[in-house]
């Protein structure tokens, strides 16, 4: 079993075609790829920790229907895009704002948002974020483990900077 994180896929949301340069023609095509590249990289006994903002304007059904296609345990903190409805989706393994894990002996903790100072920072704990789409100077010990700054799928621990 292998932890995976990621953040800000952004399913269904024609804007992030524009807003964050994404190398898609479609909308259609951005949804199929990122399934695509989650389910090689996830395997279906995995753990995948989204940091926030899975669907943008989507229906309820029809983010269900996404988050049933990918591979793993799934475990949502929420972002500024997660509504209730999405959050309450039961295909998710657990839902928060927050969360402080250990993975692999790396003490993390999870947010959508970067911190200027989290829990452990001086003892070595790492933050992972999304929100920022790749664009956020990070701090020593701080990655954006969005889906624009990792070739649109999740991201192991080992692949860290910092880790």
């Amino acid at each position: 079993m292998v932890v995976w994180f990621t953040a800000d896929t952004h399913f269904g949301h024609a804007g992030a075609l524009s807003l964050y340069r994404r190398p898609f023609a479609s909308v259609a095509e951005m949804n199929a790829t990122m399934i695509d590249r989650w389910n090689q990289t996830v395997g279906p006994d995995d753990d995948v920790w989204h940091l926030g903002d899975f669907a943008l304007r989507t229906s309820t059904e029809a983010a269900a229907a996404l988050l049933q296609q990918l591979n793993g345990r799934k475990h949502l903190v929420t972002g500024n895009n997660d509504p209730p409805a999405i959050a309450a989706l039961p295909d998710w393994s657990s839902v928060q704002a927050y969360a402080e894990i250990t993975v692999d002996a790396h003490r993390l903790a999870l947010c959508h948002y970067a911190f200027r100072t989290w829990n452990g920072m001086a003892k070595g704990v790492l933050n992972l974020h999304g929100h920022s789409h790749g664009r956020l100077k990070p701090l020593p010990r701080q990655t954006d483990v969005g889906v624009d700054a990792w070739d649109f799928r999740p991201v192991a621990v080992s692949r860290l900077r910092g880790a």
